[in-house]
């Protein structure tokens, strides 16, 4: 988990988030100045009853705080090679189970659909420290709610205007987990929460005390066996003096739980949104540094890094999972994403040409109008950053399934849970500082994955279908005017039933 220091990177505290060298203190660097991970050897900040609205009135938000506000789709194509314009800033794809298949039954048989979407994505910061109490630890999140509205965007063959349908709407919260406090017990916090007697006669008939509720142990002095075994306090014990057996207190003493243990959270942010599909989501993750000259920085110079070539043929990003095939991909032969597709792409397929019907598994994916980004549906994020200049960034990832520590998680409602199951979410954000016109301005870039399980191998492996979803997103004054009239035209000036999501993918004949 990341923490906020007092000191600033000049003090010459530890900071993981100080600049790097020849950056200035301006957007992201002044938002993220201060902060350093947590570790077990810090300082940890006791808890007073008389700060808690102090307490609450300070709460961090961390990166989160950057987010504020209302993004919409900011769509460039700076990547001549390929022709065909861009219709939207978004690429999605979604893969579904092929009519009249059933879990377990025709292996391979999908449904695939890639379509380019612009979005509207609102943040809100929720004022005030949202207080979490665990007894002895007590954590306050910074807490932001986001709304999320997306349509399709499709050009219709003889018609001039573009056709733009309702297919996603989701809400939820993210939440910085950072205050962390260590509550201790308090006389009067004692007598307000006892709730339990104030003497125990049991002792007395037990083990002869008839002090007040004991709030330390009893332990016995006589060894096993001897007859009237006495009994004495815990702090009435001499040092080296043996004892055979423990009687546990029910009570507390004041400054109880000071002395640990403490609570450090496995990461900075969560993530929690629901779906109408019937999905209901927790992601849990961290910002991602970068190590450079034996140093580490959070707040990166210069702009996220994308593959190239035949380096971009990386199954965790691509539509085509390790358990559907991989498009008879080997390590002597590998799909050049940034060329024209193979030949066979565009082939019909036979024993001959396709032995083990391993291409034509996915062959309709690599055939898709939006090649390559329906492949690699974030190659779209890398060729809107090649025409910019970006002065620094921050990225940040977050999953439902992490290889340690802490998890996530996603409930299905039955239907989806029996025939579509929603297994795990994956999601990159950058965050980033966008020289342009000799301003600065934010840009927000995502890449998710969802991954669905349905029908089974030929082997009976269970097959793992990726769900994508990538964008570049802006706020609205920051987008051309005529991209704006758009935007506006879509998801402000819009009837009752804008909402709608008539046309998701899920819903489609």
């Amino acid at each position: 988990m990341l923490k906020r220091k007092k000191e600033s990177p000049e003090s010459g505290g530890e900071q993981l988030f100080r600049k790097m060298p020849g950056q200035n203190a301006v957007n992201l660097a002044e938002l993220m100045d201060g902060y350093s991970k947590l570790l077990i050897d810090d300082p940890v900040r006791p808890f007073r009853e008389d700060n808690l609205q102090a307490i609450e009135n300070s709460v961090d938000y961390g990166i989160l705080k950057a987010l504020e506000g209302t993004w919409v789709s900011y769509n460039v194509n700076y990547n001549k090679e390929i022709t065909k314009p861009s219709l939207a800033s978004g690429v999605h794809t979604t893969i579904m189970p092929s009519p009249g298949t059933n879990s377990g039954t025709i292996p391979g048989k999908f449904a695939f659909d890639s379509e380019e979407y612009i979005e509207k994505l609102t943040f809100s910061i929720v004022p005030g420290g949202v207080r979490n109490r665990g007894g002895a630890s007590e954590l306050f999140c910074g807490a932001v709610k986001y709304e999320q509205s997306i349509k399709s965007v499709n050009a219709i063959q003889g018609q001039d205007a573009l056709k733009y349908t309702p297919i996603h709407e989701e809400n939820g919260m993210y939440l910085w987990l950072s205050d962390v406090y260590n509550h201790a017990a308090t006389k009067e916090s004692i007598e307000r929460d006892r709730g339990i007697h104030a003497v125990s006669t049991e002792d007395a008939k037990k083990y002869g005390y008839t002090g007040e509720y004991r709030d330390e142990p009893l332990v016995r002095i006589t060894p096993d066996g001897v007859a009237n075994p006495e009994y004495i306090l815990l702090s009435q014990l001499q040092p080296g003096q043996p004892y055979y057996e423990i009687i546990p207190a029910q009570e507390i003493k004041p400054g109880a739980g000071i002395d640990g243990p403490y609570f450090i959270p496995d990461y900075s942010i969560s993530r929690s949104g629901v779906i109408p599909h019937g999905s209901t989501i927790t992601l849990l993750g961290d910002i991602i540094p970068q190590n450079k000259a034996d140093e580490t920085f959070y707040l990166i110079e210069g702009s996220p890094k994308f593959p190239y070539g035949k380096e971009a043929w990386e199954t965790n990003h691509l539509s085509i999972s390790r358990t559907m095939g991989n498009a008879g991909v080997t390590p002597e032969e590998i799909i050049d994403l940034d060329k024209p597709a193979p030949e066979w792409v565009h082939q019909t397929l036979d024993d001959k040409n396709d032995p083990g019907s391993n291409k034509v598994y996915t062959q309709r994916i690599l055939a898709d109008d939006l090649y390559p980004y329906s492949v690699r549906p974030d190659l779209r994020l890398r060729d809107t950053l090649r025409g910019q200049k970006v002065s620094n960034y921050v990225h940040v990832r977050m999953s439902s399934k992490m290889k340690t520590g802490a998890q996530g998680g996603v409930l299905n409602v039955p239907f989806v849970n029996r025939f579509v199951p929603t297994v795990e979410v994956d999601m990159d954000m950058w965050i980033e500082t966008i020289i342009e016109d000799g301003k600065e301005i934010l840009q927000l870039q995502y890449e998710q994955i969802v991954f669905f399980e349905f029908d089974f191998g030929n082997d009976g492996g269970t097959t793992s279908w990726p769900h994508i979803q990538v964008n570049t997103l802006r706020k609205l004054a920051d987008i051309p005017e005529d991209q704006r009239k758009v935007i506006e035209d879509q998801f402000f000036n819009t009837g009752e039933n804008s909402g709608a999501v008539s046309g998701c993918p899920y819903h489609k004949g």
